[in-house]
């Protein structure tokens, strides 16, 4: 009997965890992050995740897992990365609140976008 109740005490914070990440649609969303770090991974000629909720002080990091070049720019030219060739890696420290659309200037299709609140 005490074993049982142990597992589920030591289970119940992973529990919560999961269910915090979860959002009613019961889809998994890039949620705010406490000035730290995250990270959008280039692939297959898309953004992942698409949108990234920070907050200020974060440093995102972008980078290419493609096996073709491509680049990081911002709709309003606030950062802009050199051509990043497979495994190279763009950061840039979102310090004021605002919404940052960005595309890859090499495949203008490709977009994505920062959200810092």
């Amino acid at each position: 009997m005490r074993r049982a109740v142990w597992i589920l005490v030591l289970a119940a914070p992973v529990i919560v965890a999961a269910a915090l990440l979860v959002n009613g649609s019961g889809s998994l969303e890039a949620s705010a992050q406490q000035g730290s770090n995250s990270e959008v991974k280039i692939d297959n000629f898309s953004f992942g995740p698409a949108t990234l909720t920070v907050t200020p002080g974060t440093t995102v990091t972008w980078t290419n897992r493609d096996d073709i070049p491509h680049t990081v720019v911002s709709d309003d030219k606030t950062f802009k990365s050199k051509v990043l060739d497979t495994d190279e890696k763009f950061s840039f420290t979102f310090t004021k609140p605002g919404t940052y659309a960005y595309f890859c200037s090499l495949h203008p299709k490709m977009t994505g976008k920062v959200i810092v609140q």
